[in-house]
């Protein structure tokens, strides 16, 4: 009977091993997808500010940080852009998205300037 108790804890830990070993990885990757993005972003506005090729700056830079770019919108001044990037989760690949957009400062407020946050809506 106590064999049969030592199996059953020992596959219980076995899962939760697991389950923490993939819930770590999944937040370590969205925080390197969320990076990945930010940056992307911010190189892509300023290279289209430039008058350069913001989504294949975004692209390099995407890429450089360890996730690949799915898609590249220019929207006027703004640069919205989604990544993906890929690791192990316990027993199989996951893939985690993340997405940010840049753009140059606007005035938001009356008297304020150079703030960087969007109006609501």
């Amino acid at each position: 009977m106590a064999t049969m108790y030592a199996v059953g804890l020992v596959t219980l830990l076995v899962v939760v091993g697991l389950v923490v070993t993939t819930l770590s990885s999944v937040y370590v990757l969205r925080r390197q997808a969320e990076s990945a993005a930010d940056l992307a972003a911010l190189a892509a506005a300023q290279a289209h500010q430039r008058g350069g090729d913001a989504c294949g700056t975004a692209a390099r830079l995407a890429e450089a940080n360890g996730a690949r770019l799915v898609s590249c919108a220019v929207v006027g001044d703004d640069v919205a852009v989604e990544v993906t990037t890929t690791g192990s989760g316990g027993l199989r690949s996951i893939e985690v998205p993340g997405r940010a957009r840049a753009g140059p400062a606007s005035d938001v407020g009356a008297g304020v300037t150079g703030v960087g946050v969007a109006p609501p809506g």
